[in-house]
């Protein structure tokens, strides 16, 4: 008798994973619901730390800059600046001597001068991924790696509307909004001149890279030293159909039985992140490009795949006529490297602007996250910094 009413539940809780997922699927064609599963804006790890203290995540006392900026759409975002630990040792006294917490005038703080006042200094503009906040997860790691490797680069991060202490809610216009109006700050107020940034994005944050950069070159003429994309994703609409939350939770990947019913939950996705085609569109549009894509071969979230598929397009975006894959692949330099992975690089001369550079490099490891805080992504900053 206790076997019996024991397999009973286990057959019913069986019978119900199906009608739970169906259901699920049901909720994500709710606007609010779908941009709740994808920014995961409200999963925050560290909810009960103050982003205000950022001495709590192992950096020294005012080596980072924490201020408010003000979208042109009157959202208040919350932002990031890291000093190189070279360039702090160098002034630790009057540091020390700055208020604690939130600059009520960052762009007369002593570590904005330091940054605007010497013109051999260089910025790497950070987009995290979804989730959390500025001090998620494996972020801060890559903040103090990228700001102990060398004494001119200095680091500036922003939470994204609705993540972190950041206002509004998070949509796809407007998180390329608040990645223009970081982009503008270290532009305008800071005084950095666009060939001494380097933009640097990691998984959704790839998305925010890219469509920042577009808007840049496209709309402004304005072209950087760089722009690395760790872990980047050709296009949402792709990426949903085998995308597993953390690698385990699905979303349409079950629906592969049923075709016309994961394209019509596909078509149903209101922020479609179509990174291909912007990244093909800066391309195009820039005089001359230095771009870096790396991946590693064990990202479980969002396959390698995709970088493939942006280096591809990148390079077939250098011809007016256009490349297939065969052509490209007899022409591009190959390098392995041994158990790190393999590099493959297109180098396409312009004779009147310069160079188009697209690398792309494929780690054996790194996971999703924890790519970031690899030497690989160091390297990779530092060579579009020409350092």
């Amino acid at each position: 008798m206790t076997f019996a009413v024991t397999l009973k539940k286990l057959l019913l809780v069986i019978a119900a994973i199906p009608l739970l997922y169906v259901s699920f699927l049901l909720l994500l064609i709710n606007e609010s619901v779908q941009r709740h599963a994808l920014y995961a804006h409200k999963i925050n790890t560290a909810w009960w730390q103050d982003l205000n203290e950022p001495e709590r995540w192992g950096f020294l006392k005012n080596q980072v800059q924490a201020f408010n900026l003000t979208t042109p759409d009157g959202e208040i975002l919350y932002a990031w600046h890291i000093l190189p630990v070279a360039l702090y040792s160098k002034n630790q006294k009057t540091l020390l001597l700055e208020p604690l917490g939130l600059a009520s005038d960052a762009a007369n703080s002593r570590a904005a001068r330091l940054l605007r006042d010497d013109p051999e200094s260089r910025l790497v503009i950070t987009f995290h991924g979804n989730a959390g906040s500025v001090s998620q997860g494996w972020r801060t790691d890559t903040y103090r790696a990228l700001a102990a490797a060398a004494d001119k680069v200095h680091v500036l991060t922003v939470d994204y509307r609705g993540f972190g202490y950041s206002t509004g809610s998070p949509t796809e216009e407007g998180l390329i909004v608040d990645g223009t109006t970081l982009v503008d700050w270290a532009l305008e107020v800071a005084n950095i001149p666009p060939e001494r940034i380097v933009i640097v994005g990691q998984s959704l944050g790839t998305a925010v890279a890219t469509a920042v950069v577009e808007h840049f070159v496209v709309q402004r003429h304005v072209e950087f030293a760089g722009i690395a994309l760790i872990a980047a994703f050709s296009d949402l609409s792709t990426l949903i159909l085998t995308y597993a939350a953390g690698g385990v939770v699905p979303f349409l990947s079950p629906l592969r039985m049923f075709p016309r019913a994961q394209q019509y939950f596909s078509t149903k996705i209101k922020d479609t992140w179509r990174t291909r085609n912007r990244l093909a569109n800066v391309v195009c549009h820039s005089r001359k490009l230095d771009l870096i894509l790396i991946h590693a071969k064990n990202d479980y979230d969002i396959p390698w795949s995709h970088s493939n598929t942006l280096f591809y397009t990148a390079v077939n975006a250098t011809s007016e006529k256009g490349m297939s894959r065969e052509q490209i692949d007899g022409v591009k330099q190959h390098i392995d490297l041994g158990a790190q992975g393999w590099t493959n690089v297109w180098s396409a001369a312009d004779n009147q602007y310069g160079l188009k550079r697209i690398q792309q490099t494929i780690l054996r490891h790194g996971g999703h996250n924890r790519i970031m805080t690899y030497d690989s992504i160091s390297k990779a900053v530092f060579e579009l910094f020409k350092l």
